[in-house]
């Protein structure tokens, strides 16, 4: 378990966050790293640290991790950017840096949490009724949460009918059901910690 970094206690809340940033790029440890990006991604829950987030380019450092091999990772740093895409600044910023296809890999992930922050995450990033990123319900998203639509899993069944219904148009819902075969139908459903009831 990695330690808590050492910070003066008088050097604020920008002080702390620099303090695990740089603990999170020199350590070796990959507890370590999990530990500190799921600080950081709490962290971007609370609006009054967007300003040092965006500072210390920690949206760039969760984009990054979305690469990562590490479904931990992976995990965190999609709920930190699920977290912080509320803001417009930070919501701009993900836009501009290319982050919806590193969003849209994660809907493919087997672990649920990182499923579930990513839709979401896309939801955060749309503007209900039109989307000004065609990427973000483009042909084999829709598809995918037609899948997901399907789900047993209630969490991820109802988010998916809520993107489809408030972030897609019938003719997009309508063009992805059309289309047989595409990649995103073979994309598997998510695994799930406990059996879900219905």
């Amino acid at each position: 378990m990695a330690q808590k970094p050492k910070v003066d206690p008088h050097v604020g809340r920008l002080g702390y966050l620099q303090a695990l940033v740089t603990e999170f790029q020199e350590t070796e440890s990959q507890d370590a790293k999990e530990q500190v990006l799921a600080n950081l991604a709490n962290f971007a829950y609370d609006p009054s640290n967007y300003q040092y987030l965006r500072q210390l380019q920690v949206v760039d450092l969760f984009l990054d991790s979305l690469s990562e091999e590490n479904e931990t990772l992976v995990e965190f740093a999609i709920g930190g950017l699920c977290n912080l895409c509320s803001d417009r600044a930070n919501k701009d910023h993900i836009l501009q840096a290319g982050g919806i296809p590193l969003i849209t890999n994660c809907l493919s992930s087997p672990n649920e949490e990182t499923v579930l922050s990513a839709v979401t995450t896309l939801m955060y990033l749309s503007s209900p009724g039109a989307s000004s990123h065609h990427e973000l319900t483009s042909t084999p998203v829709v598809q995918c949460m037609l899948r997901f639509s399907l789900s047993a899993n209630t969490r991820l069944r109802n988010l998916a009918q809520i993107f489809l219904e408030d972030y897609c148009s019938p003719s997009q819902v309508a063009e992805a059901r059309s289309w047989q075969a595409h990649s995103a139908m073979g994309i598997p459903l998510p695994r799930t910690e406990t059996p879900q009831q219905p």
